[in-house]
């Protein structure tokens, strides 16, 4: 079959040709119908050497959707030709964090050598993905596979995220959101289905904020040195309850912090490399800081009913796997209005 792997160091992800999984005890084989790109692999590819934490060649794509091609012995709760959805963080299934769903949060997937699809694990950017257990699997119960697979991480990561932060976005808060590509133009959404609150965007790019707009965002604000100054004036000087970072950049954690509203939240999402300095005189008062990532089992099925009901959608950009690695460079080059989705047997 072929696959889009990152095979060497500080190169480009190539197409090749790689054999046919077969499914073992307990997995499910996949025929991939989308798999999405996301900037995660292009901060896993520009991991040097002597901080690489994965074997190359690694198949690329956490995000994936296809219909069961195959079962392994023993399989049980799916069936060759359903349509479904993968979970992305996978865990060991039985600590106290996998217990609750929390796979993301897996106290032992280090210890164990488990890695999500794409993220040390054989991903899905290829005719077929290897799914390690049908827990993994979520209906896609009619959601149009090209729209679906973005939600698996870049609608699961910022709905998680949003979804702690609910007690604080009440009527008449705000809520700011850095950064407006993949994962910050469907958490302008979920804010929208899910609270009252106030939606301010920030991005350096003008396309992108009006991307913004029309999913949804009350107002927008370049995203420049005078960005924070530009949140406290919208809000009256009081700031925003939660702030999503996406981008997570030193530049955008000190805007996240400088805007952020007495007893605020601060969910610095991206991977930039950024932190924000907490203790007394850094923050205003109360001010908590977090950094989530992915989110629970039972989460991606919230999230996938939401766009069941219309609530969120993705924009997106279709590529052939041949053309994956285009897709790579476009959103390198920042210019993916949206997410990008590769049909690896379209």
């Amino acid at each position: 079959m072929k696959a889009l792997q990152y095979r060497t160091i500080g190169a480009a992800p190539e197409v090749v040709t790689v054999p046919d999984p077969e499914p073992g005890p307990g997995q499910v084989l996949l025929k991939v119908t989308a798999a999405g790109v996301c900037h995660s692999d292009i901060a896993v590819m520009s991991w040097p050497a002597e901080n690489f934490p994965y074997d190359l060649p690694l198949t690329l794509g956490h995000e994936g959707v296809g219909t069961v091609a195959a079962l392994g012995a023993g399989v049980t709760g799916v069936q060759e030709g359903d349509s479904v959805a993968v979970y992305g963080p996978w865990g060991c299934g039985t600590c106290v964090k996998c217990a609750e769903g929390k796979e993301n949060y897996c106290l032992r997937a280090a210890e164990l050598g488990i890695h999500p699809p794409g993220l040390g694990a054989p991903g899905a950017m290829a005719e077929y993905l290897l799914v390690d257990d049908p827990r993994h699997l979520v209906p896609l119960d009619g959601l149009d596979p090209v729209a679906a697979v973005p939600l698996t991480d870049a609608g699961l990561t910022p709905y998680h995220a949003i979804k702690r932060a609910l007690p604080r976005l009440v009527p008449g808060a705000t809520a700011v959101v850095i950064g407006t590509g993949g994962l910050g133009h469907v958490a302008i959404q979920l804010l929208r289905a899910l609270t009252s609150a106030r939606v301010i965007a920030l991005d350096v790019s003008e396309d992108k904020l009006r991307l913004a707009r029309q999913v949804g965002a009350h107002d927008t604000v370049l995203s420049d040195a005078r960005a924070a100054q530009a949140v406290r004036d919208l809000t009256g000087g009081i700031g925003a309850e939660a702030v999503f970072d996406f981008v997570g950049a030193d530049p955008t954690v000190r805007t996240a912090g400088a805007v952020a509203a007495v007893e605020g939240e601060v969910a610095i999402i991206g991977i930039g490399g950024g932190s924000l300095p907490v203790g007394f005189g850094h923050l205003p008062f109360e001010v908590s800081v977090n950094s989530p990532y992915w989110g629970s089992r039972s989460e991606l099925s919230e999230v996938l009913a939401l766009a069941r009901s219309g609530a969120v959608s993705v924009h997106t950009e279709t590529f052939t796997l041949d053309e994956a690695p285009l897709a790579y460079e476009r959103l390198h080059a920042g210019t993916i209005n949206g997410r990008a989705v590769i049909l690896p047997n379209g």
